[in-house]
């Protein structure tokens, strides 16, 4: 499985992102000529070598109008957002602003795929809504500024077209390192993350540490938002190919987002176990109550007999679930259980990659469970399917399977 991890150690910001993702190329130039040619009003995109605490990556710089933006060409006033590059929130400036639907008006015009173009939409629409949510007005009076509109259109779209070229199977990310102190912007000084930053990240893993500066953008935010599965540590994976994006500023820890490529022979994510024990519970209801949560996201539920004080015989339950399903399994359990408090274990899983087939025989209908991964590889009949079978034929269960496995394999 082609996998990208990309490692915030240093936050996040577009521009950085587009240079470690470019690296990972084998074409660079050839990319940047087709950035050029898509399109974006008065943008230029071109990439040098750049070196940081003694490591060689690059640096991408976007030209609007021939004049790449500073720290004088940034602005963030009241129901405006700007583009910061590489980790700056600056001083106001006052120019013509574009809303949300005249950025999608831009981006229409641009000669990428459409799926790209969708994927440039959907992340300058999470960053309007955290600017709404902060600055508590509609969506449709958010407004970006022009100084900052092309540039920002320009690494949005780069992302999104390197994310289409490069096409991983999966993308993770390192916990995101978002800075401390604070930033100085239209509104006042601010705390960093700033707000806009800090709602676009909500439920992801972040942290401050002792570098004072804005490290994470509302820009880099977003992208990784949009476009990462899961935030944790590295995989086991055969890296193939390593690229790093470079900011501008120097700080005593290499200023980059490092993005690798490569497979892994399998696949790891993250699940969490909530369990409770029962002990005035019956066996009916404990097994509605196991049914109900399996209809209702659990991946697994099981029970195990325990001992509990005063010598009662007891039920420990058990559900696994995805972190998303967490507060709706939690509530079923309340709902449908005697329990009155839940323990919650967060849990690293391996697992094969599977798949299901659907194979339409004389038989009929029926289905296989495809799995490979970790050097091995299986195939499993579904229960249902071999018992109709068997049924039907008026043969075992262990005939059926064999039958199947012997004209299916």
């Amino acid at each position: 499985m082609k996998t990208l991890y990309i490692d915030c150690g240093m936050g996040a910001a577009g521009d950085m992102l587009t240079a470690a993702l470019l690296e990972l190329l084998p074409e660079k130039d050839d990319f940047v000529k087709r950035l050029n040619d898509i399109g974006i009003p008065s943008v230029t995109f071109s990439a040098e070598k750049s070196v940081k605490c003694g490591i060689t990556g690059t640096r991408v710089s976007v030209k609007v109008n021939g004049e790449e933006e500073d720290e004088t060409m940034h602005g963030h006033s009241h129901e405006n957002h700007h583009h910061e590059h590489d980790h700056e929130h600056d001083h106001e400036h006052h120019h013509c602003h574009s809303s949300l639907h005249d950025i999608e008006h831009i981006v229409s015009e641009l000669v990428i795929p459409q799926g790209v173009k969708n994927d440039v939409i959907e992340v300058y629409k999470l960053i309007a809504e955290a600017e709404s949510a902060v600055h508590g007005v509609p969506v449709t009076d958010i407004h970006f500024h022009e100084v900052g509109t092309m540039d920002a259109v320009a690494d949005i779209t780069a992302v999104c077209m390197l994310m289409s070229e490069i096409s991983p199977d999966r993308v993770i990310a390192s916990p995101i390192h978002v800075g401390s102190g604070s930033v100085r912007c239209a509104h006042g000084i601010l705390p960093v993350p700033a707000p806009a930053t800090a709602c676009i990240l909500k439920d992801i893993p972040i942290y401050g540490g002792s570098i004072e500066g804005e490290l994470c953008t509302p820009t880099g935010a977003a992208l990784l938002r949009h476009f990462v599965s899961d935030f944790g540590d590295m995989p086991v994976m055969k890296v193939g190919r390593i690229g790093y994006g470079m900011g501008r500023k120097d700080f005593e820890k290499a200023n980059c987002v490092r993005a690798m490529l490569g497979e892994e022979d399998g696949k790891t994510d993250v699940i969490y176990e909530l369990s409770c024990n029962l002990d005035d519970m019956t066996a009916e209801e404990i097994g509605f109550a196991s049914e109900v949560l399996l209809e209702n996201g659990a991946k697994d539920v099981f029970t195990v007999p325990i001992g509990m004080k005063k010598s009662r015989p007891g039920t420990l339950l058990c559900v696994i679930c995805a972190a998303d399903d967490r507060e709706n399994i939690a509530s079923l359990i309340f709902k449908h259980t005697t329990t009155i408090g839940l323990r919650e274990v967060k849990m690293n899983r391996y697992v094969l990659e599977r798949k299901s087939e659907i194979f339409h025989t004389s038989f009929g209908d029926f289905h296989r469970k495809d799995s490979k991964g970790y050097g091995v590889s299986r195939s499993k009949f579904e229960y249902d399917d071999i018992s109709r079978i068997a049924k039907e034929k008026g043969i075992s269960f262990a005939s059926a399977r064999k039958l199947l496995e012997e004209t299916y394999k």
